[in-house]
């Protein structure tokens, strides 16, 4: 038989971690631009969700299609992942133990990058540091071969 004390303790641990995933979608809406008070509205938080990944709108739909919602679910939490400059590991911790990876990604130090970590934006430091890096080195090379090559 359960005690009312462990009912009650089992709902404030629940209510809590109910209350940081909402604050922490709060803030991954707010760092990719978009309104906070979105990710406690239903549809609409899918809706901007799929804006700040840069999938269209009508992926929604498939959503509610039974496996292919897993499909396209693994697909977005990727996407998201790479929106804020993170690889295939985290994309597996938000799909595992989004509980610890979404709070990470909300209240961490990492920028909004872009839809999918394409867009130019806050990438555009890291990624143009490193193609500028590459492409000193090919200038480099290209200056030398300018008097044979082109």
């Amino acid at each position: 038989m359960e005690s009312p004390i462990m009912g009650g303790a089992f709902a404030i641990v629940y209510l809590i971690i109910i209350v940081v995933e909402v604050a922490a979608f709060w803030k991954i809406f707010t760092k990719a631009g978009e309104p906070g008070w979105a990710c406690i509205i239903p549809i609409y938080n899918l809706i901007v969700l799929l804006r700040i990944v840069g999938k269209p709108t009508w992926w929604i739909v498939l959503l509610i299609i039974p496996i292919v919602n897993i499909v396209v679910l693994v697909m977005l939490m990727h996407s998201l992942s790479k929106s804020f400059g993170k690889g295939v590991g985290f994309t597996i911790g938000l799909l595992v133990l989004g509980v610890v990876f979404y709070p990470i990604l909300g209240f961490g130090s990492d920028a909004y990058v872009g839809p999918g970590g394409e867009e130019s934006g806050a990438g555009d430091a890291t990624g143009s540091g490193e193609s500028a890096i590459a492409g000193g080195e090919s200038t480099e090379v290209d200056e030398g071969g300018d008097g044979g090559g082109q």
